[in-house]
């Protein structure tokens, strides 16, 4: 396998594209999330993404050899929280703004700091209590006007349960992430996944899925591609510039969903939002700053 040269300038340009992707990918199911069940698009994200990642694993020399694997129960748990995560976070598109939903996405690494501690016995550090902290005032600061009001909608709150659940979810596929990537490749890992997620989509069925009409079918395709193109854009950036150098990028990526609300959903930021959104990212950073301490030999 050849060297990849590091090209810092590129993977910035990849990780904000992938960004980009990502967001248009949460566009396309927010616009159809009313009336397309979230098992069906789950379904349809996962397809259409395996199209682009077959084609990458490909062009890597990775398919299909790069699929054998000597942890398949490994991938089976991996993957079924990568999919029961997907389905927690696109319940939780449907139920608020994409903003505060994408918002809730970024608690991610915190409760991957809490599950470090939990499960594989790490050290407790101040940047990781730090971590917690802001990121759990920021989620009080976002939800507590909604319990404070007496004609909440229930349907937010249920956004905000899902949008916590995704959160935990990722944080511990991501945990078996860093386990099976000691021993599976990055690939095998990424299909099994998009294999995991199809399956859980089609086992919605009999809930009740719909016939999509010609713009909802071309919404559902086109959050497969934008999801699979972004995952491939992600994984390049970080082949050709460091973890470091992209961290800034990963957080410039929430001003797309914050975009999309006011110009095509016509959805105006609240105050709550306003207030949440450094404690929630400040918090998010320090967790990733902690992780990548760790890894730096002292």
């Amino acid at each position: 396998m050849s060297i990849v040269s590091e090209n810092p300038p590129f993977g910035i340009a990849l990780r904000i594209l992938s960004g980009c992707l990502f967001a248009g990918m949460s566009i396309c199911i927010k616009a159809i999330s009313t009336e397309v069940p979230v098992g069906e698009i789950v379904f349809f994200r996962s397809a259409f993404a395996l199209i682009p990642l077959v084609i990458f694993l490909w062009i890597r020399g990775e398919f299909p050899h790069g699929l054998s694997t000597k942890r398949p129960l490994g991938h089976l748990l991996r993957s079924s929280l990568g999919a029961a995560a997907m389905f927690a976070s696109f319940a939780s598109i449907a139920r608020l703004p994409l903003a505060e939903a994408t918002l809730l996405s970024y608690l991610s690494p915190t409760f991957t700091s809490i599950a470090g501690v939990l499960l594989l016995s790490e050290r407790v550090t101040v940047w990781r209590v730090g971590g917690v902290v802001l990121g759990l005032a920021g989620v009080l600061i976002l939800v507590w006007p909604e319990m404070g009001n007496t004609s909440f909608s229930s349907d937010r709150l249920w956004g905000y349960v899902f949008g916590l659940l995704m959160g935990v979810l990722t944080a511990f596929a991501l945990i078996m992430v860093r386990s099976l990537s000691r021993t599976e490749s990055p690939g095998a890992i990424a299909f099994y996944f998009v294999i995991a997620s199809m399956l859980g989509g089609i086992a919605t069925i009999p809930f009740g899925w719909m016939a999509p009409d010609m713009y909802q079918l071309i919404m559902l395709v086109l959050a497969g591609l934008f999801g699979g193109f972004a995952h491939i854009a992600m994984t390049l950036a970080f082949r050709h510039a460091e973890a470091s150098l992209l961290a800034p990028f990963e957080y410039l990526a929430i001003t797309w969903p914050i975009l999309a609300d006011m110009l095509l959903f016509d959805v105006a930021l609240s105050h709550a939002f306003l207030s949440a959104l450094p404690l929630v990212l400040g918090g998010a950073a320090m967790a990733a700053v902690d992780g990548r301490r760790r890894r730096v030999p002292t």
